[in-house]
């Protein structure tokens, strides 16, 4: 099945400098978001406590925020809605841990009066445990992309790598934005999203610059521009078919999944969206930016063609008894 049939190159190359334009204004963007209205850690990162409460009718926030004030360990505390307006969550900013009895037991006293409930979850977090699995998390996006760029130094050269990391900021950056505008909780589960956006935006990257490869070793007429152009316009209906398929899947997820997968499926909605974008329209053009020169790759391709040659024939004379 094919979405777009290849017959000439679309001259996506022509429109680069306006789709480059579009992508610093949404790295812009989303940095200015990060750096002003900010991340809100959930307690993965923070710590503190998450109780969540669900009753048989429409639950009573007034009553209940009335109710857990009277205590002093509730104090800060924050209730909302959890995926339906029966249920909701309570979020204490600190971990309960000096209290010697359990936190549900001391909830479900407290909210005695407000109608029939029943304690669903109750998650505890230190302050220091949070920040190692914080510290941790960053640790792990930072490991993944240091192995994408020598992995792809390595299989290609340096300009692709550049490029490809380039492209991967990119995406991370707008994701995080998108996080940072709509206000969710950033938690393990963020990070996972963004380690699997990671690896999907980097396989369709790396698609492309194998076409490009090939284009480059089979035609020596061509520029940069069109070597791109025809390896995009041959990759495209592949790329947009699968983005398509899993986009479907994540909406689902989105929809129907439920409030405890909402934050992981936003951040792949908005990871693959842009990672399919900025493989078409960011890491190819980005070769050109940075140099790239078609005569200098094609004399390495050669000098690699010649060595494996030379091995074969040393191998083939040393089966037979030559050598």
């Amino acid at each position: 099945m094919e979405l777009f049939r290849y017959s000439k190159p679309i001259g996506l190359m022509g429109k680069s400098k306006i789709a480059m334009a579009i992508s610093s204004l949404l790295v812009i963007a989303s940095l200015v978001l990060i750096f002003t209205k900010g991340l809100n850690f959930g307690i993965d990162f923070a710590g503190g406590t998450i109780i969540q409460v669900k009753y048989d009718t429409k639950a009573p926030i007034d009553e209940m925020r009335e109710k857990l004030s009277l205590s002093p360990i509730f104090e800060g505390s924050s209730i909302n809605e959890f995926g339906s307006p029966d249920e909701v969550v309570i979020r204490l900013k600190n971990s309960s841990e000096s209290v010697t009895k359990d936190i549900g037991d001391i909830t479900r006293e407290q909210l005695q009066g407000t109608g029939k409930f029943e304690i669903r979850r109750v998650d505890i977090v230190g302050a220091k445990v949070g920040s190692e699995l914080r510290e941790k998390g960053i640790m792990a996006l930072t490991f993944a992309i240091i192995g994408i760029l020598i992995y792809v130094a390595f299989r290609f050269e340096w300009r692709f790598a550049v490029a490809s990391v380039l492209a991967l900021a990119h995406d991370l950056t707008i994701a995080i934005g998108a996080i940072s505008l709509a206000g969710l909780d950033v938690n393990l589960d963020v990070i996972a999203a963004l380690l699997t956006i990671l690896g999907y935006s980097i396989n369709d990257t790396i698609i492309v610059f194998d076409r490009i490869r090939e284009e480059i070793s089979d035609s020596s007429a061509k520029t940069v521009n069109d070597i791109i152009d025809d390896s995009v316009t041959r990759t495209l209906s592949r790329t947009v078919l699968t983005s398509l398929t899993v986009f479907i899947v994540l909406v689902t997820l989105y929809i129907f999944g439920g409030e405890i997968i909402h934050t992981f499926a936003y951040t792949l909605l908005v990871g693959v969206t842009v990672g399919t974008y900025s493989s078409i329209f960011v890491a190819s053009p980005l070769l050109e930016t940075l140099g790239f020169n078609l005569k200098t790759y094609r004399a390495k391709l050669s000098e690699k063609a010649a060595r494996e040659a030379e091995k074969e024939r040393l191998r083939a004379q040393f089966e037979q008894g030559i050598v």
